[in-house]
């Protein structure tokens, strides 16, 4: 299967970071697939994509919200895969399990307190270009 989203993820490093994509920015094939050799599911392969980019990259998967470590990833009572929760841990998002065959499955984010689950209206990987676009240009308007 060819790659969809690899080189839009690996664009990322460039668009904010100012540096050039490097191998260490992202996660080996050998390492993704051991993080995620305990789980009982399957990831979507945008997520996939999305580690294989940027896993190593910290000051992409730590802007203002944390995306989870692959070997971290879970499963909770309602059937969604979290993979993100903000820094205040107000929210967190994840998939439908039964949408996990889906290649770039649409997002729902948890309310924590309440724990409700909602649709984000978007797929992870629109989801995710937005947030990084809110959080860098957000970052620009401040002085």
């Amino acid at each position: 299967m060819t790659d969809m989203f690899l080189e839009k993820f690996r664009a990322l490093v460039p668009k904010y970071l100012e540096d050039e994509w490097q191998e260490a920015d992202g996660l080996s094939e050998e390492e993704l697939d051991k993080a995620l050799a305990e789980h009982q599911f399957q990831i979507p392969l945008v997520l996939r994509e999305f580690y294989l980019a940027l896993g190593g990259c910290e000051d992409l998967m730590e802007a203002y919200h944390y995306f989870w470590d692959p070997d971290e990833l879970e499963v909770d009572d309602e059937g969604f895969l979290m993979f993100l929760e903000d820094e205040d841990e107000e929210y967190t998002w994840g998939f439908r399990v039964g949408d996990l065959s889906v290649p770039d499955p649409i997002v729902y984010r948890r309310n924590n307190a309440r724990g409700q689950w909602k649709s984000e209206e978007g797929t992870f990987s629109e989801f995710v270009f937005d947030m990084f676009e809110w959080a860098f240009e957000d970052d620009e308007h401040e002085d």
